[in-house]
């Protein structure tokens, strides 16, 4: 049976700090020449990290593996204070790429430390950006990726507790653990505005009004992009079956059984071709109706690292 209608999610794809990640690569790529290396992923994207390399990008996992004096990019993800350190141990050319948003967690880290509390973080274990808030403060922070840590975890001055999140988390399970954590540490101080990214919640917000209307929803977005994962998750829990998939040659002709409307939505690091290519696997199938479901429009914008803009006026690009 093949699907009578398409409903495509407004906002989707790329959101602000991801643009701005993928532009100081490529303005780094023109300013200086190939190569530029960049450690890790600058966003989590295979269709992205490919298309970076083929134009000059090498992306490697330590700084150990970039030549001294070379320019190295900082993900979108953030870096603990230690990658600093040894950037400039060799003499590295910075460009820092963290999104605000991240940059902003981070500095709330510091702060709560500074004024002796201990910080909760919620999030998954090993994620980049986790691994990049917490080397801020390693000696004061606890990581909590669920209900049953957030009931678990103990601090030595439960009166003197602060809470911050990972930007890329599922708006509604984060809510659940900071309902625990509030309960337990009435004093809980949390942050004066959300840290989970808006492109995270508009994202997700679609997501809800699209599940509610289709059988099948597909998330475009690699297998370790964490917004990706959580709009699948956010699918499923708003009673759609749902599938990650990285592009198009990924369906599976047999999900669309019995399925008369399939929504499309893309993670923050996907670009916007793939998402063409999913319409066009679909309209050859011979769907014609397709459907924008608008959330909410987006208007953030993020300007380049100081860094970088600092070398443009120098030569005169911008």
């Amino acid at each position: 049976m093949t699907p009578k209608k398409i409903l495509l999610a407004k906002p989707r794809g790329f959101c602000a700090g991801v643009e701005r990640a993928i532009g100081v690569v490529d303005m780094a790529l023109d300013l200086y020449g190939p190569p530029i290396y960049v450690r890790k992923e600058i966003v989590h994207n295979k269709h992205v990290i490919e298309s970076l390399a083929a134009k000059g990008a090498i992306f490697v996992d330590e700084l150990s593996e970039v030549p001294e004096g070379a320019v190295v990019i900082f993900s979108a993800h953030g870096v603990a204070p230690l990658v600093r350190r040894d950037a400039t141990e060799k003499r590295l050319r910075v460009i820092d790429a963290t999104c605000p948003l991240v940059t902003k967690v981070h500095l709330e880290a510091i702060r709560y430390a500074n004024e002796g509390r201990s910080i909760i973080l919620v999030g998954h274990a090993g994620h980049d950006e986790i691994v990049g808030t917490m080397g801020e403060v390693p000696d004061q922070i606890h990581l909590v990726g669920s209900v049953e840590e957030a009931e678990r975890v103990q601090v030595p001055d439960p009166e003197r507790v602060a809470v911050t999140t990972q930007t890329t988390l599922g708006v509604d399970d984060t809510r659940e653990i900071m309902e625990v954590l509030k309960k337990r540490f009435p004093k809980l101080v949390t942050p004066p505005s959300d840290d989970i990214c808006y492109a995270t919640q508009n994202r997700q917000e679609a997501v809800k009004l699209m599940a509610r209307q289709a059988g099948l929803v597909l998330v475009i977005g690699s297998a370790n992009s964490s917004n990706s994962q959580r709009l699948r998750e956010v699918a499923e829990m708003w009673g759609a079956r749902a599938h990650l998939i990285e592009d198009a040659s990924k369906i599976d002709p047999a999900w669309l059984d019995g399925v008369e409307c399939v929504a499309i939505t893309a993670g923050a690091s996907a670009p916007e071709h793939l998402v063409q290519e999913v319409l066009d696997y679909f309209r050859r199938l011979g769907v014609e109706q397709v459907e924008e479901v608008e959330a909410i429009e987006e208007r953030v914008i993020f300007v380049p690292p100081p860094e970088l803009a600092q070398e443009m006026n120098r030569r005169g690009s911008l």
